[in-house]
């Protein structure tokens, strides 16, 4: 999944923080509605602008910036 079509940081939108097609809403978002037990139906039920291919490009990104940061630290 190339996550970077859909996910975006725009200094000026919601802090600078990783937004969704350029949309308000965050990965961080998206990620908190699925830790909560929301499934991706539930939350695209509830945001209808967004797709089964937005919500996996938040999970892509958390996982690939999980692995920055554990490459970053070192074996």
């Amino acid at each position: 999944m190339n996550y970077q079509d859909r996910i975006s940081i725009e200094p000026g939108k919601r802090g600078g923080k990783p937004c969704i097609r350029g949309m308000r809403i965050t990965v961080y978002d998206v990620l908190e509605y699925l830790a909560s037990g929301m499934s991706e139906q539930d939350i695209i039920d509830d945001f209808p602008d967004l797709t089964q291919e937005d919500i996996r490009a938040c999970l892509a990104f958390a996982a690939d910036r999980e692995r920055k940061l554990i490459s970053a630290i070192g074996p």
